[in-house]
C-alpha cells in the first residue's frame, strides 16, 4: 500500500517509493536525503499538520505539509 508522507499518523513508517514535484522542492528533498529507497518514521505533527518531523537516515528532519505530499511512500 502507497500514500503520500503528508498522510501519515505519528508512530507510521515505511520506505520511500517515489519524489514527486518540481525543479527547487524537488531538489531540496533530495539535498536532504529524501531519495527511494530510503526508510523513515513520522515522529511528531505539529497541532494544525504543519510542519512534520520525521526520522530518515538516522537523524531528525522537519519537513512542510507542501514538501511531505510530495513524497510517496509504501507502508
Amino acid at each position: 500500500m502507497s500514500k503520500l508522507l503528508s498522510e501519515f499518523t505519528v508512530g507510521e513508517s515505511g520506505k520511500i517509493t517515489a519524489v514527486k514535484g518540481e525543479g527547487r522542492i524537488r531538489r531540496r528533498l533530495f539535498d536532504m536525503g529524501v531519495t527511494p529507497g530510503a526508510e523513515l518514521t513520522m515522529r511528531k505533527k505539529a497541532p494544525l499538520g504543519d510542519p512534520i518531523e520525521i526520522t530518515l537516515r538516522g537523524y531528525e528532519l522537519t519537513l512542510r505539509k507542501a514538501e511531505a505530499a510530495c513524497v510517496e511512500v509504501e507502508i
